[in-house]
């Protein structure tokens, strides 16, 4: 995907904040005609050689505890921050490089017969800093419990979105009755929801990264909540389905944004172990609800408190999330530091990058929103990885459909008892989490091996096994059900390898994505998420028409067969994502720094080198038979 001027801003940007931490990546992004035009561009100041030694001479006469020239952690965190500035709305028009709206009327009077000022000093004089890379204002540098209970409580934040996006399945029944409409347009109330989730974090996650991460959670919920009570109270179907929709909508937040928030609190070495928990919420949440609504609308109560119970578990998210969460995003913490020093210092010049955003609308939907979409369709991996993750997303969700028919329609069993099936896929996902859980240690021999720096095809040996496993349970599931004439527990268990297939598949693409667009995590996700919802909207709307008119067990092998094709997707990145990533202008590649070269990158003689092939970042294929490149 050609580059834009914001990107080669962001690409001058990142090299000119950290340029030990990319003295590699300069080198290999000359390779490319688009970044060498980045660097040669006059409209960018920051790539000047006068601007980078004028830095370079004030950051030297910094005096740190921590010695920050030499520190790779606080450069990098630095160049993140620097990068994630750069790349927000309104920051294009406030240096002078370029204005995203200009206007032609004359500048008004300053007033009171005053004239215009002189400029300012150099803005970059008063714009705060992280302390170092020990800074407890920094949320990787939070103690264990507090990010402990802040990983449970966005757990079950991410959990109550879940789980309302699958409890209205139990209700299409009563819902087609009581509106006198086929039982397809009552399984829309469940598509419509998920139609949310693919247009929430479009929204969601720009809003994250320009606001911080504990806004948007907050309203989400508190928006969830509201529309679910709406649900509950709505007189006709048209009003079920809008609200719904808006539920979903909101509800999308915490998928969007709660990983990126993990990103932001852990380490590579723990990040893989936060986001696992996660996905664990996100996916159990699904198949927990079923059961809890079959039995809800089978009883006094009704349909409608499978909404009202929704609405309660939302309001208490939104209760704790207002009052415990705290902001994790590093670019939102120095606007807090900033208007505090500025309020105890009253020298209203102290700033941080943050706040010289200025919004403008129209750069907003061009720039920000637009990312997701950038990111979906421009970057090889998030497309397809995107689309493997939508047909397995679809798969949940019509199994939402496809569960009845076979436990329901062939069993006979009533809701509530075939929603306890859903429970052999729970202990599939559950049994993933572990297998994942455990492959840690192995996860940080590796990461030791190669000097601290990830490799994000770490991920994917998890994911082809899941991906095996998961049309194995396919084909089990359409074989074992199909008749009745097997004990039903044998289709049940067949969940497990669906389970562990679907949350193994899950778990580890995340990973795979957060590591490959760390500074660009949640619009990431958030196009991930907007495809697989489209999916998991369109999936559960054929799947009653598909199964009996294809018959349960060949409708299953159908899907099994895709299943089964999808596998070398994760294969190919396996081999060759180092070089897509290469070649990418939003996947950062970072070198590995090994004792002696931190040592000597304080060393004049040595900033200037030229970069070998030992030089170069992990992600690049290398030839000197590297831990990195064997440990692919």
């Amino acid at each position: 995907m050609p580059l834009t001027e914001a990107d080669r801003e962001i690409a001058a940007a990142e090299i000119d904040a950290s340029p030990m931490e990319f003295a590699g990546q300069e080198a290999l992004a000359r390779r490319s005609d688009e970044v060498e035009r980045v660097m040669s561009a006059s409209s960018v100041s920051t790539s000047s050689s006068e601007e980078r030694q004028r830095r370079a001479r004030r950051m030297s006469g910094v005096s740190t505890q921590h010695d920050l020239e030499r520190h790779p952690t606080e450069l990098s965190r630095i160049q993140t921050q620097r990068s994630q500035h750069s790349n927000t709305v309104g920051r294009t028009g406030t240096r002078g490089t370029r204005t995203s709206r200009r206007s032609e009327k004359p500048l008004p009077p300053f007033g009171a017969g005053k004239p215009y000022p002189p400029q300012l000093p150099d803005p970059d004089e008063y714009v705060v800093e992280f302390d170092g890379p020990d800074d407890p204002m920094h949320a990787m540098n939070w103690p264990f419990k507090k990010k402990f209970w802040s990983a449970a409580m966005l757990g079950y934040t991410s959990l109550v979105a879940a789980f309302g996006s699958s409890i209205f399945s139990s209700a299409t029944t009563s819902i087609a009755k009581i509106y006198h409409v086929n039982q397809t347009v009552g399984i829309l109330g469940v598509s419509f929801y998920v139609l949310g989730f693919a247009f929430g974090p479009t929204l969601w996650a720009p809003l994250s990264e320009l606001k911080g991460r504990k806004l948007p959670i907050v309203i989400g919920m508190f928006g969830m909540a509201i529309f679910s009570i709406a649900t509950a109270t709505a007189k006709d179907l048209q009003t079920i389905l809008i609200t719904r929709f808006f539920g979903g909508f909101f509800g999308a937040c915490p998928l969007a944004v709660v990983a990126a928030v993990f990103s932001d609190m852990f380490d590579n070495r723990t990040r893989g172990i936060a986001i696992t928990l996660f996905s664990m919420t996100v996916f159990t949440g699904p198949m927990m609800a079923p059961f809890i609504g079959g039995f809800i609308t089978t009883s006094y109560l009704g349909w409608r408190w499978t909404e009202y119970i929704v609405s309660f578990m939302a309001f208490l998210a939104f209760g704790l999330d207002l009052l415990f969460m705290h902001e994790t995003y590093p670019p939102q913490i120095l606007v807090k530091k900033a208007s505090e020093l500025r309020r105890r210092t009253l020298n209203w010049g102290i700033h941080a990058k943050q706040e010289e955003i200025e919004i403008d609308f129209k750069e907003l939907i061009s720039k920000n929103f637009s990312r997701p979409m950038r990111l979906l369709f421009g970057e090889p991996i998030v497309a397809l990885l995107s689309i493997y993750m939508a047909f397995i997303y679809g798969i949940l969700y019509l199994f939402l459909t496809a569960y009845p028919i076979v436990f329901q329609g062939v069993y006979h069993m009533t809701p509530g008892v075939s929603g306890l099936t859903f429970f052999g896929m729970i202990t599939g996902q559950l049994l993933a989490g572990v297998v994942i859980l455990l492959q840690q240690p192995w996860y940080m021999r590796k990461l030791t091996a190669n000097n601290g720096v990830p490799i994000p095809e770490w991920r994917l040996p998890s994911v082809i096994a899941g991906g095996v496993a998961f049309s194995a349970g396919l084909f089990w599931f359409g074989w074992s059900g199909y008749s009745g004439k097997v004990h039903w527990i044998v289709p049940t268990l067949s969940g497990i390898l669906s389970g562990f297939g679907l949350a193994s598949i899950f778990l580890q693409s995340l990973n795979y994505l957060v590591d490959s667009y760390l500074m660009f995590a949640a619009s990431a996700i958030a196009g991930n998420t907007f495809l697989r919802s489209l999916a998991g909207a369109g999936f559960p709307l054929f799947s009653t028409y598909m199964f009996k008119g294809m018959g349960i067990q060949w409708a299953s092998t159908l899907l099994g067969c895709v299943a089964a094709a999808l596998v070398p997707i994760p294969i190919i990145f396996l081999y060759y994502g180092h070089r897509i990533r290469a070649r990418s202008a939003y996947a950062p590649t970072f070198a590995p720094r090994t004792p002696a070269a931190e040592d000597e990158s304080g060393d004049e003689t040595n900033s200037d080198h030229a970069i070998g092939e030992k030089d170069q970042p992990s992600g690049v294929p290398r030839k000197d038979g590297d831990a990195a490149t064997h440990s692919v």
